[in-house]
């Protein structure tokens, strides 16, 4: 590592911590020529797969795009801002552990639809149907009838009691 005030080679780790919930490693080091001290953090470079869309075009993944089509479908939703991150990062966990060079947008949208399906049924109907080009209303009905038996119970699989 170079020193980033004089640009020497010479440096050494005085200290190292793991940071971000052990997903990085904080080091603290010292330049030998300057004695600067600098931080630097180190994190490991995994690479997401390429998505392949529907007409058979290649592309990088993109998480922001991920976010935003969730963020899109759960605009003006109950939802934290926690539990979407949350569902977004599951989301690429999912992505690098298939361990796939490729992944089909398909896929990725299923994975979205799962992650909607148990943060808000509203943001999920949303979601599929532009993904599932809903084109009348028949479509919608079967869709949220599929959700009803899902939603009709509560946390303890007890029907709801209706206020």
């Amino acid at each position: 590592m170079h020193c980033p005030f004089c640009g020497a080679h010479d440096t050494r780790v005085s200290d190292s911590r793991l940071v971000a919930d052990g997903d990085q490693v904080r080091r603290r080091r010292q330049c030998a020529s300057c004695q600067e001290r600098f931080t630097t953090y180190e994190t490991a470079e995994l690479i997401m797969p390429r998505v392949v869309k529907s007409d058979g075009s290649r592309e990088s993944f993109d998480e922001v795009k991920l976010r935003a089509g969730m963020l899109r479908a759960l605009e003006k939703r109950p939802v934290s801002a926690e539990a979407i991150e949350a569902a977004v990062e599951r989301i690429r966990q999912q992505l690098r552990a298939r361990g796939d060079r490729e992944v089909n947008a398909r896929d990725i949208g299923e994975a979205v639809m799962n992650a909607l399906s148990g943060l808000d049924q509203v943001a999920y109907i949303r979601f599929a149907s532009v993904y599932r080009k809903f084109q009348d209303l028949d479509e919608f009905r079967a869709e949220i009838d599929r959700l009803a038996p899902q939603g009709a119970k509560g946390e303890s699989g007890k029907p709801r009691e209706e206020s």
